[in-house]
């Protein structure tokens, strides 16, 4: 059937209309009402919430880097201060064109690629008002440079603000480390401190500046910006100074350190001296070293690459970390256990040249004739303590050599020390069970004795620990070597009888006074004299009657020397070793000679030094850089001017006393506008293997 079409009225199409309006209309009201029911919970129930984060977006806080404490000596000058320098930043959301202004910065900077590269990389990852370092620590030159161009180059940020330096170079390396910017692992470890990734903000790396970190970092400022929606400046608000970082007083002399690193030249080795009736550490001289200054300020790849090949290893903290068999300077030791072991010191033994232990015949460097425990010593007679030595046994020997600091690890604020060891019977079974490849049978020979008895053998020591015995033999006492200055009670007295301690004493004013085999080191001061032992160790077995005397320098014997002073009334004592320096009489002793001199009558010390340097090629700065262009200049480059130039003379008011010379590694003045100034507490008080011949 066929359907009917509805007609299409004016009523039905006003009905339909009507109908449809009403549903859009109904839609239209309820949308309205849910906007405004939420527009009212937003406006009562999160006020707080979007007011904070409206605040957050308008407002930003800077931190301004904290200034690090000073170091200073036992006398309060400066060891390690903060001078003024100048640095360029860059502000992203104030850059409007980095691909114009970042090579018109490289060009006026003279940046090189590998600099330009790392902004680039930098601003890709940057946001908001956080800076982006170009350069810093640049000389003040450069810095106007940018400054009168800044209307062309929206986004540069030059400032001034504070880097660290160390006015005495190559001469504190070791001893004081350096500071650099915080790394992916340094920023974890510390929670993702902000701080850490602050612009010119750097953390301790090395030394006493990574060990003594909390103490010298200080409280960082920060200042409160007002920014636009976009992250532009809009003012300054307010600013909250920084708390600058505590100071740290050592007990060091920093004149002594400069000098003992200076007076040892171009040899590779250390010399330490010690307060031997309070422990004070004056000096901890490891050279070559580094610069610590480069470092500081970034250090190149050419120049990490000469100093990481040098043999003479400028990288490592010989006085630390250096072992080394002692040789001779064992026997002042030796003679203290053999006379507890019940051996009288008037007894003798004769030297024709040597000891015969079964089918072995142990060398001595001299035939002696008839010796007894005082004229073993002065003449280094092997033979009368391999005899002897062999009577006590070795943990006879290794009691007393513990008890005088030898294989000991100090509590002192260093990042690691290499202690070494002086063994005994249950140690070479220790060693035999975890590496049999290195020791051949478990138990203790006789053999063994001798060698240990001389200083030879298994026994391997760092220089500290020659400076600790040697003091605590001048003094008696059981002194702790320390390096923050700071007052303690007196070292209790050794276990030892006073009459053997100075026997041994006796034997060593005989090796520098009297014939021994330091005759020639004697102290040119009226009234003071040294006391020592001299060492000769071999650092490879050779056959024959041939001697490590000559050859690569690698091959040659280490020359070590023990020493303490006055004899009457001993002050000081310490340790002096040279890498492979042919011997203890011929390298370390005039060495220690010098030093001493130093601490009694400066002017004549430095008037022999001045000559010295001469004869070697100029100061220890100076040898540097001379090494330094020869490298760069073997590998076809030119060498890159030093950072700073003019940016801040290096200063302090600080310190008294002064070696003469301009420091090892600048100048070692700073004007008071150059640097910040320690707090008036920063001031210390002055404090009144192988092988069986040695020499």
């Amino acid at each position: 059937m066929r359907r009917t079409i509805p007609l299409v009225t004016d009523n039905s199409q006003s009905y339909t209309f009507t109908r449809r309006a009403m549903v859009v209309g109904g839609f239209q009201l309820g949308l309205s009402a849910l906007m405004a029911g939420r527009l009212a919970y937003l406006s009562l129930s999160d006020t707080e919430k979007y007011k904070l984060a409206s605040e957050e977006n308008r407002f930003q806080l800077v931190l301004v880097p904290p200034r690090r404490g000073w170091i200073v000596d036992r006398y309060g000058k400066p060891i390690a201060v903060n001078r003024s320098d100048y640095r360029v930043d860059l502000i992203p959301d104030q850059l409007e064109d980095p691909n114009r202004v970042i090579p018109q910065l490289a060009q006026i900077l003279e940046l090189d690629p590998e600099e330009v590269a790392r902004i680039y990389e930098e601003l890709k990852v940057a946001a908001g008002y956080q800076p982006v370092a170009v350069a810093e620590n640049i000389p003040y030159e450069k810095y106007a440079a940018v400054t009168v161009r800044l209307p062309e180059m929206p986004g540069v940020a030059p400032l001034r603000g504070f880097s660290r330096f160390y006015p005495d170079g190559a001469a504190v390396g070791h001893l004081i480390g350096y500071v650099g910017t915080a790394n992916k692992e340094e920023y974890e470890a510390e929670n993702k401190n902000r701080l850490l990734i602050t612009p010119g903000f750097k953390i301790g790396k090395e030394g006493l500046e990574k060990t003594m970190e909390q103490r010298l970092r200080g409280v960082p400022g920060a200042k409160r910006l007002e920014v636009t929606a976009g992250g532009r400046l809009v003012r300054e608000l307010s600013t909250l100074r920084d708390k600058p970082g505590g100071s740290l007083p050592l007990t060091i002399d920093s004149d002594l350190q400069e000098y003992a690193a200076r007076r040892m030249g171009n040899e590779s080795g250390s010399c330490v001296v010690m307060d031997c009736q309070t422990g004070d550490i004056l000096c901890m001289a490891s050279m070559p070293a580094y610069d610590p200054n480069t470092f500081s300020d970034g250090i190149g790849k050419l120049e990490w690459s000469m100093l990481s090949e040098d043999e003479r290893r400028p990288l490592a903290n010989k006085t630390l970390n250096g072992l080394y068999p002692p040789g001779s300077t064992l026997k002042p030791m030796a003679g203290i256990a053999l006379q507890e072991a019940g051996i009288d010191p008037r007894e003798t033994v004769y030297c024709g040249g040597g000891y015969q232990l079964g089918n072995r015949f142990f060398r001595c460097l001299g035939r002696h004739g008839t010796v007894n425990m005082h004229r073993a010593i002065a003449k280094s007679c092997n033979t009368y303590f391999y005899a002897m030595g062999r009577k006590i046994g070795i943990d006879a020997l290794s009691a007393v050599a513990h008890k005088l600091g030898l294989g000991e690890k100090f509590d002192l604020p260093v990042v690691s020390q290499n202690y070494g060891t002086y063994p005994d019977t249950a140690w070479k079974k220790r060693r035999y069970e975890k590496n049999r490849r290195l020791i051949e049978r478990p138990d203790w020979t006789e053999s063994d004795t001798l060698n240990a008895a001389i200083g030879q053998g298994f026994v391997i020591l760092n220089p500290l620990q020659l400076a600790v015995m040697a003091a605590r033999i001048a003094s008696g006492r059981h002194v702790q070597p320390q390096l923050l200055l700071q007052k303690r009670p007196p070292a209790p007295p050794l276990p030892y009888s006073p009459e053997h301690l100075e026997v041994v004493r006796r034997g060593m004013w005989e090796v520098v006074n009297g014939d021994g085999t330091a005759g020639r080191s004697k102290l040119p001061l009226e009234g003071i004299e040294m006391g020592g032992k001299t060492g000769t160790a071999q650092v490879r077995r050779i056959a024959g009657g041939q001697r490590g005397q000559s050859g690569d320098w690698k091959y040659r014997d280490h020359g070590l020397f023990v020493f303490f002073a006055p004899t009457s009334n001993p002050r000081y004592a310490g340790s002096v070793v040279i890498e492979h320096g042919l011997g203890g009489s011929r390298a370390a002793a005039p060495v220690a000679k010098d030093v001493l001199t130093f601490l009694f009558d400066r002017p004549k010390a430095m008037q022999a030094l001045v000559e010295l340097e001469k004869g070697w090629g100029g100061t220890i700065a100076e040898r540097m850089e001379r090494q330094t262009r020869a490298y760069y200049a073997s590998k076809g480059k030119p060498m890159p001017e030093p950072p700073g130039g003019a940016a801040g003379t290096a200063t302090a008011s600080g310190g008294t006393g002064s070696t003469g010379s301009t420091g090892s590694g600048g100048s070692a003045t700073v004007s008071p506008a150059g640097a910040d100034q320690p707090t008036a507490a920063a001031a210390g008080t002055p404090a009144n293997q192988a092988g069986n011949s040695t020499r």
